[in-house]
């Protein structure tokens, strides 16, 4: 079944093409053409302020005025004309043999509008010398860390680092210009711990990656959003859903942060339970009172995995990680919603979803049905032999 096109995406033509379309270009006026399917993707100032995915064709003006909305054009405006208050940030990057995406990360550094104070690159554990040779050319510091996971990753990068603000992104990502310039723009008041950015897909040239980017996709929208005391305290008995704040791929923090909540849960994210490291530490970090806030003007680009094998791996330890995190929080906080999760939403969540896949054959939604299922339960099995395991 993984290596089907589900029937749902069976008309699809791939590569899918991405579009970015500049509202101040004649195209998009009374005269604008008809374009065919693909990701449509707006862009005012050179910053993307509205998307949208079409499967037939439209009239490139009645899709822009469906996708983008005034406020936003308004927003990306103010971003770009407020001054920059904080620029005393390092850029971190973890990374385990992919040197070839390194690389291509490392690249779009220079081009950065804030140049970072310095970039670390913490190799976890990679084979041979070839990330140590890409990271010492780039002009990157390298930090080697030999025991295996991300949040080990991370949690040295923080070590590392020298500077008041933190800044996260992944070897398989490419920057915005303006990405570093934007993320630390919006700590514009004390309270905000934590920023996220909009992370775009770099290419849909395969189903999985069509699959990933509809319904695992790390964007977050055009509209920025702030996730304080008040949406921990009200969304609290069902678990405060804090994955909707963004992507791990994408984020920065206040050096404070760390020292008043502690590290990355070692027991969580790639290496170890699979996933949500990040989601438990904007979690920890709602519950001691910050504030964790999405800026869309912070843009990336991720590419996701080509193959449907990877993608059902991937699958497999983003559900693994998130029941692990769940059983986490519930450890850190107390917090009896994330139990209710684990115990009667997801449950619930599958049934339907399982009662869908017989009435129907596979389609992108529960291609992987099998492999979520089957994360959940490793994701419990993990962190319960581990529950009294040291966090970092």
């Amino acid at each position: 079944m993984r290596d089907l096109i589900p029937s749902d995406m069976k008309d699809n033509v791939f590569p899918v093409p991405i579009r970015y379309v500049d509202l101040l270009s004649d195209a998009v006026g009374a005269s604008a053409p008809v374009i065919g399917a693909g990701l449509v993707v707006f862009v005012s100032d050179g910053l993307p302020v509205g998307q949208a995915y079409i499967e037939g064709s439209e009239n490139l003006g009645a899709l822009a005025a469906r996708a983008v909305l005034p406020e936003t054009i308004q927003h990306a405006r103010n971003v770009m004309q407020a001054p920059i208050r904080n620029r005393d940030v390092s850029l971190l990057i973890c990374t385990k043999d992919r040197p070839d995406e390194l690389a291509r990360c490392l690249a779009s550094i220079p081009r950065q509008s804030l140049p970072p104070v310095e970039v670390i690159v913490v190799d976890n554990a990679s084979a041979g010398d070839d990330t140590r040779r890409i990271v010492e050319a780039s002009g990157a510091t390298y930090v080697r860390e030999n025991r295996v996971g991300l949040d080990y990753a991370r949690n040295a990068a923080v070590r590392a680092a020298k500077t008041e603000f933190l800044a996260f992104t992944d070897d398989d990502v490419v920057l915005h210009e303006r990405w570093l310039e934007n993320l630390m723009k919006a700590f514009d008041r004390p309270e905000v711990g934590c920023v996220t950015g909009l992370v775009l897909p770099g290419e849909l040239s395969t189903p999985a990656q069509l699959i990933f980017e509809t319904h695992w996709g790390f964007g977050r929208g055009y509209k920025r959003r702030d996730f304080g005391p008040d949406f921990y305290r009200q969304s609290a008995p069902f678990v405060a859903p804090a994955w909707l704040i963004g992507a791990g791929a994408s984020q920065a923090f206040r050096r404070q942060v760390f020292d008043d909540i502690g590290l990355f849960d070692v027991r969580l994210d790639m290496g170890a339970a699979g996933c949500s490291g990040d989601s438990e530490f904007w979690n920890r970090l709602l519950h001691h009172g910050g504030t964790c806030r999405y800026e869309p003007t912070a843009v990336s680009w991720h590419f996701h995995r080509k193959e449907m094998k990877g993608l059902a791996k991937q699958i497999r330890q983003y559900m693994s990680g998130h029941v692990a995190a769940l059983l986490v929080q519930y450890q850190n906080t107390g917090n009896l919603g994330n139990l209710w999760r684990i115990l009667v939403s997801l449950p619930k969540h599958y049934l339907q979803k399982f009662g869908k896949w017989l009435r129907k054959e596979a389609t992108s939604d529960n291609i992987f049905l099998r492999d979520e299922i089957l994360g959940c339960l490793n994701g419990a099995w993990y962190v319960l032999r581990r529950w009294k395991t040291p966090a970092w």
